[in-house]
């Protein structure tokens, strides 16, 4: 199994145009503070959105209201998907902080961060984050919706 999350830790997140838009304006959407959610990316490409709500409100970090949390975990292990925990960054960089690094509890997972650091031009960065280890996944944008 080592493999396959070496894997996964190298191989390009793809992501349709659309969810990337949806994930830059739900971090436009509460701004300055930070939004997060989950994401669940089938076999065929597709990818379910899980918007989830930050209880503390923050602009500096975040934290997943649990039966919003639980519930959507659920539904990505069911659905035998792979996960992505996404977050908003709104004054920094699209980069891991050392409290994201610290609470990273799921080493299968990849970690999206939405910059709005530059408000004009927002980014979506992906991390695998493994025992404290940040290995940045290239993001490829597709034109278009996975059918």
């Amino acid at each position: 199994m080592e493999s396959d999350t070496s894997a996964a830790s190298t191989a390009p997140f793809r992501i349709d145009r659309s969810t990337w838009d949806v994930l830059v304006e739900r971090a436009r959407s509460d701004f300055p503070y930070e939004v997060c959610g989950l994401l669940g990316t089938h076999g065929d490409g597709t990818i379910e959105h899980f918007p989830i709500d930050n209880v503390e409100r923050s602009m500096t970090y975040y934290v997943m209201d649990g039966k919003q949390l639980l519930r959507a975990m659920r539904t990505i292990e069911d659905a035998g998907a792979e996960l992505a925990i996404y977050h908003s960054h709104t004054h920094t960089q699209a980069y891991p902080s050392a409290t994201d690094i610290s609470l990273a509890a799921y080493p299968e997972a990849t970690y999206l961060i939405v910059t709005l650091q530059d408000r004009d031009a927002p980014d979506i960065r992906a991390f695998r984050i493994l025992e404290g280890v940040v290995t940045e996944r290239p993001v490829h944008l597709l034109d278009t919706k996975v059918a």
